[in-house]
């Protein structure tokens, strides 16, 4: 097999999951990624395509090397026109952007591009069949990117065409600080580039099973799964809020380094019983009728060991301070947090322990944005939310 893969944005799912795993397979040709900034593209054309990422393991931090990568400025038009002809010619892509309200923001509107590449599809009888992956950590990010392109194909793009959401429970980070570069040992992304990709080595990727007619997947080593939905709110409102959880107790007691938070066992207790008794409660109360060990008792059981260990690999040196960051949006109502604390009440428990982290975050929201009462700050975050929907969380949050 032998195909193009195409990346947009190179940042630390892409440069660090996507265009490894393309490379690694041996399934691609082409490696092609778009990249609005200049510089970027630059470094990666000066070193002849080739760049490196870092992977914590277990036990211990190793390098790898991806080379062949072709690196285009879609704000140029040279390599607009060959990025259109890269989507065109592509089986697999990715879209891994800082957020999906960039997919059709200005004029490097990635949704434009792909529905410009995508249309040659439906023209030319010799191109192939093609899924497009959302890496966005956004449960609906497919649908949103796919709506945003139908923008600029109003027909769609069924049959040829497929947009796949994702679940990606793998830890990634940019590291841009010289001195922690050096200290860590650390490869930059290319000599020069002043950051350097770090990820752990977790691979277990979910995708959607639902592909085009005749595709064949050449990132082979994701999972397919016929409904992901269940899986991404798992992580979402399990990893993730637990995740979030464990970066607040740690701030609040001055911990720098979330790998320092896994020392403290009576904090690590804590969180877990958070992660077992409410977020999980939830979960497999919600998803009871999901076919899958992840939702049973002991699966779950597995699945927060296997977590929390990642969550503190002392190869990842994952600053509390990147976890904690952007709490109002992590206080959103349908945001981690409160999804979780949420889902949790639903089943009948009440989540103290995620409550307590719920707190920090509020505090350092009040702290962020400037607002005044802890109350005023709900008011701010939780707008539009009936007062009897607000009630049972406001009494977990401001009634301690």
């Amino acid at each position: 097999m032998g195909g193009t893969f195409v990346g947009f944005g190179f940042g630390a799912i892409q440069g660090g999951l996507f265009l490894p795993e393309a490379y690694r397979s041996g399934n691609f040709n082409r490696l092609v990624v778009s990249e609005i900034d200049q510089e970027t593209v630059d470094h990666l054309r000066a070193s002849g395509g080739v760049y490196s990422c870092n992977v914590a393991g277990e036990s211990s931090l190793q390098q790898i090397e991806v080379s062949g990568v072709e690196a285009y400025n879609p704000l140029v038009d040279g390599d607009r026109r060959k990025l259109v002809e890269a989507i065109s010619e592509a089986s697999e892509l990715c879209t891994a952007l800082p957020s999906f309200k960039l997919y059709d923001s200005g004029s490097a509107s990635v949704a434009c591009l792909l529905s410009e590449g995508l249309s040659h599809k439906f023209s030319r009888d010799n191109l192939p069949v093609a899924v497009v992956y959302a890496a966005e950590n956004d449960s609906r990010a497919a649908s949103r990117l796919r709506d945003s392109c139908l923008k600029y194909r109003a027909e769609g793009f069924s049959p040829r065409v497929s947009f796949s959401e994702t679940v990606i429970a793998k830890m990634c980070s940019v590291v841009t600080d010289p001195e922690r570069i050096q200290k860590e040992g650390l490869l930059e992304v290319v000599d020069g580039a002043s950051k350097a990709f770090l990820v752990e080595a977790y691979d277990r990727i979910l995708v959607e099973e639902e592909a085009p007619e005749g595709f064949q997947r050449g990132l082979e080593r994701f999972v397919a799964k016929s409904d992901l939905d269940p899986f991404s709110q798992a992580k979402f409102l399990g990893h993730n809020a637990i995740h979030a959880m464990l970066g607040y107790l740690a701030k609040d007691r001055g911990i720098e380094f979330m790998h320092e938070a896994g020392a403290s066992n009576d904090l690590m207790k804590k969180v877990k019983a958070a992660f077992l008794d409410e977020s999980g409660v939830g979960l497999i109360t919600e998803y009871a009728k999901v076919d899958d060990e992840l939702f049973t008792e002991e699966g779950f059981n597995e699945h927060v060991e296997d977590a929390l260990r990642r969550m503190v690999n002392p190869f990842l040196r994952d600053p509390v301070a990147r976890v904690t960051r952007d709490s109002a949006r992590k206080l959103g109502w349908e945001d981690r947090l409160l999804g979780a604390m949420r889902l949790a009440l639903q089943a009948g428990v009440e989540p103290h322990g995620l409550a307590e982290g719920a707190r920090i975050a509020l505090r350092c929201a009040r702290e962020e944005e400037g607002w005044g009462s802890q109350s005023e700050a709900l008011d701010a975050l939780w707008n539009g939310v009936s007062a009897q929907q607000q009630a049972p969380l406001r009494e977990l949050l401001l009634g301690h």
